[in-house]
């Protein structure tokens, strides 16, 4: 079509929201699908932020707020942050979004556009790349990889930067692959970007506390060498089973934050203020809900991990966090869009491809653990009929 931007034939969708809608056309025609392609918590919203949200509303507290958030549930944030990562934000620098995304559109409006490079994670998340792709920038690819543990080697990231990078895109604890960097890889990439002063990061933390093994999160802001230049987003969404409530927020540079801010009047003007007065709710009432959904996903990884690893062709590492298993599925002449494909058309099960995630997710599959340990029993027996015919 004449007129319309052209990098918008570029941009991409999120594969499994369209495995989502197949899902669901499946339902409609009397099939009984098990759906584990969809990253959403199968836990409801806990009971007390709900109320919260009710008696807001019934309150009248449903007119236009502040773009950036309303100062309670920013300092809210600020309070959860200082108590998970031992460092100090401004309120001012926190902009409550709908949801992580926007916090990744935002950023690579800013940041993207024809000329410039931005080192992206392969496999990760979809719409890094699609939003890449729509600004003409160009995506470098960051291989995280099995034997790894998915996680990245620093010196290979900063063999990648160079004068046309303006942004890294780090994901940890990491859709697809539940992998987590270590410590010590943030610490060298910090030590090493100090040569990089115009080089700015995206980290994104949205499964920071969704984590198993005691392995610990290492937000990029506790390193002195970087944190004038990082955007940490997270949000509502995983830890408090809140995806429909379309909350989250970014952590911005003072230095760019009104942009950022102005990019929000312009886009979604405000967040519900009753949606973001559970979101205080969520951060200051009781945790025993996240702790409860926590046990209750590494019951399922620990399952999971084991029953593929013993189906033929199949190997799989123990991700540390998030909700997902990342196995490698070795199949002649399949790739993992043809057997994501199979598993759905002819088993009812849906899982996203790996190749979904980019060119280093070929020959996997993403299968999320956010559904009840019978469902996942009845996928593993699927896949292994399916990897011995």
């Amino acid at each position: 079509m004449d007129g319309l931007n052209k990098f918008i034939y570029e941009i991409g969708s999120d594969s499994a929201f369209s495995i989502l809608a197949r899902s669901n056309e499946l339902i409609k025609q009397g099939k009984e699908v098990i759906n584990l392609g969809i990253g959403q918590p199968d836990f409801p919203t806990a009971s007390n932020i709900v109320e919260s949200a009710v008696k807001a509303l019934r309150d009248g507290n449903h007119g236009y707020s502040s773009s950036n958030g309303i100062l309670e549930l920013r300092e809210a944030v600020a309070n959860d942050f200082f108590n998970r990562n031992n460092v100090e934000i401004d309120p001012s620098d926190i902009l409550i979004t709908p949801g992580g995304k926007a916090v990744i559109f935002y950023t690579l409006l800013m940041f993207g556009q024809p000329g410039v490079e931005i080192i992206t994670p392969d496999p990760g998340f979809i719409a890094y790349r699609s939003m890449i792709d729509y600004m003409g920038a160009k995506a470098i690819a960051l291989p995280h990889r099995m034997e790894n543990n998915f996680s990245f080697d620093a010196e290979e990231l900063l063999s990648l930067v160079n004068n046309k990078t303006r942004l890294i895109i780090l994901n940890s604890p990491a859709n697809p692959t539940g992998g987590v960097v270590p410590y010590e890889q943030l610490k060298r990439l910090a030590e090493g970007l100090k040569k990089f002063p115009n080089v700015f990061i995206l980290s994104d933390e949205i499964y920071s506390r969704i984590l198993f093994d005691g392995h610990k999160h290492s937000s990029l802001l506790t390193f002195s060498e970087v944190k004038d230049r990082v955007i940490v987003l997270d949000g509502w969404s995983k830890t408090y089973s809140m995806t429909g409530w379309r909350l989250g927020y970014g952590i911005f540079p003072k230095s760019i934050f009104k942009y950022a801010e102005k990019l929000a009047i312009n886009c979604h003007s405000c967040i519900s203020i009753a949606t973001q007065l559970a979101g205080i709710e969520a951060l200051n009432g009781s945790q025993d809900s996240v702790n409860k959904m926590i046990k209750e996903f590494q019951k399922r990884r620990d399952f999971l991990v084991a029953e593929l690893n013993n189906i033929n062709n199949v190997s799989c590492v123990t991700p540390g966090g998030a909700f997902y298993v990342f196995p490698k599925i070795n199949k002649k002449n399949q790739k993992s869009k043809d057997i994501s494909n199979f598993l759905l058309e002819k088993k009812f099960v849906a899982t996203v491809p790996g190749s979904s995630f980019g060119v280093n997710g070929e020959g996997f599959l993403r299968i999320s653990y956010a559904s009840k340990l019978e469902n996942l029993k009845s996928f593993v027996n699927f896949l292994d009929e399916f990897m011995n015919e």
